[in-house]
C-alpha cells in the first residue's frame, strides 16, 4: 500500500487553488468535476514529491465547522476485490463500495474515527 494524496474541503476552489500557487508554490496538476460525489477536486503538487494535496469543494455544503476540513487520505492497492474482501473479514465500515472513475476503480471506507480512507486500484 502507498500512500497517494491527502483531501481537505475547501469553501471556494478558486480562491483555495490561488492560494496554493501564488502563495505556497504548489502547482494545479488537474482539476474535474465528480458527478457521483456532487463535488469538484483539484489535485496539487509539490515539486520532489510524490504526495498531493486534493481540494475538494462539496457542492450545496453550507455547513463548515472547524476541524471538518481533512476529507481524506488516499492509498493505492493492487488488488481492489482482495483488499475489500479483507476489509469484510475484519469487520471495517465500507463507506462507499467500489466504482469506476475514468481507468481507476474507487472505494471508501471508516478508520475507527470515522475518517475516510479512499483506496485505488489504478488500471
Amino acid at each position: 500500500m502507498k500512500l497517494l494524496h491527502t483531501s481537505i474541503t475547501v469553501r471556494d476552489m478558486d480562491s483555495s487553488i490561488d492560494f496554493y500557487t501564488s502563495k505556497l508554490g504548489m502547482k494545479l496538476e488537474r482539476r474535474s468535476e465528480i458527478p457521483q460525489n456532487n463535488a469538484e477536486i483539484a489535485f496539487l503538487g509539490i515539486e520532489g514529491t510524490n504526495h498531493n494535496i486534493e481540494l475538494t469543494w462539496w457542492k450545496g455544503k453550507t455547513d463548515y465547522s472547524e476541524g471538518d476540513q481533512l476529507d481524506h487520505m488516499a492509498f493505492s492497492v493492487e488488488d481492489m476485490d482482495g483488499f475489500m474482501e479483507k476489509m469484510r473479514r475484519e469487520g471495517v465500515e465500507i463507506a462507499k463500495e467500489p466504482y469506476m472513475l475514468g481507468t481507476s476503480r474507487i472505494a471508501f471506507i471508516k478508520d475507527p474515527n470515522g475518517i475516510w480512507l479512499e483506496i485505488i486500484e489504478r488500471d
